[in-house]
Formats: structure tokens, sequence, C-alpha cells
């Protein structure tokens, strides 16, 4: 059995591959973009408790998907909660653990999480960590005693951007929206 190679990738230009499709795609597909992550014109920090602020890269409300970068800011907690969807995050900077795991994710570690279970989220990094993820479905979190607290959805999240952005007088990225 020969050993799988990459496919050749010899010319630096468009090549038409005559997709059946093409016009289909182009009529009803947003379309590949660009964010700017690094710039806060693209996608400004929001906010997220009194140490961590969330930068929105994505919502997609047909899969109840959102993309966005975490920040907590210094030492501290992302409380418990409890994910009904998949979750990938990498870390970026700093470094972050669960209180349910014995390992520790610093960069460029990817962290996977499944359907049905919870986990609380902590960073003893002196700078905190930033983590950027792609969430589906929706995250339910709860207090220090195990009541349920709130549920973040796609949809909590395109609030949570929208309201900020109107709040302080910034205009609302299109790109955003997948």
């Amino acid at each position: 059995m020969a050993t799988m190679t990459a496919p050749p990738s010899d010319k630096a230009e468009i090549v038409d591959i005559k997709y059946p499709f093409t016009d289909l795609v182009a009529r009803t597909s947003p379309g590949g973009r660009y964010i700017d992550a690094p710039s806060d014109e693209e996608s400004p920090w929001i906010p997220f408790g009194d140490n961590a602020a969330i930068k929105h890269i994505a919502f997609d409300v047909r899969q109840n998907l959102f993309s966005n970068i975490l920040w907590v800011k210094s030492p501290g907690v992302i409380g418990t909660h409890f994910h009904r969807g998949t979750i990938m995050m990498v870390c970026l900077e700093g470094s972050v653990r669960y209180l349910e795991y014995d390992w520790v994710a610093t960069p460029p570690g990817v962290i996977l999480e499944t359907p049905g279970e919870s986990h609380t989220l902590v960073t003893d990094h002196p700078q905190g960590c930033k983590l950027f993820g792609w969430m589906q479905g929706p995250i339910d979190f709860f207090d220090g005693d195990g009541k349920f607290v709130e549920t973040t959805d796609v949809f909590w999240f395109m609030n949570h951007y929208e309201t900020y952005c109107r709040e302080n007088g910034l205009p609302i990225n299109e790109k955003l929206y997948l």
C-alpha cells in the first residue's frame, strides 16, 4: 500500500475547478472572510465578569455555533459550567486548567470538551490566559452552590456583542455573522 503524500500545490494562482454548484454557492453562501482579531476595530474586548473579557469572532445561528477569544486577565476563575454541545479551544497565552482534570493547557495546546460534562475553568498564571474557542450549543452556568444561574448560546453571545456595541457607539460588524 502506498503512503499518502500531500496533494500537489504547484500553482500560486486561482484555478477554476469546475465545481457544478458554483452559482448556487455564490448565491446562498455568506462566503469566506477574514476577521482581524488582533485589532479592536473588527471586534472589541467586551467585559465578561470582573476579571475577563470576550472578543467575539463568529456567530452561526443555523448551527448554534459561536467563536470568541476569552481573556481571563489575571489569576481567576470562570465558574462551573455545563456543556450541551462540543467545544474546541486553543490556548493562545498564559495557562489554564479545569478543577475536574489533572492537566494544564499551555500555548498552543488544544482543549476538547464534549457534551454532558461540567467544568470549572481556572488560571493560576500571573498574566491569566487567552483562549480561542469554537463552541456549539448551550452552556449552562452555575453558582458556587450548584444552583443554575444562566444559559448562554449563540443568541446570548450575539446579544452580549450587540448590546455592548450599541451602548458604546460602536458599529456592529456584519462579518461576524455566518
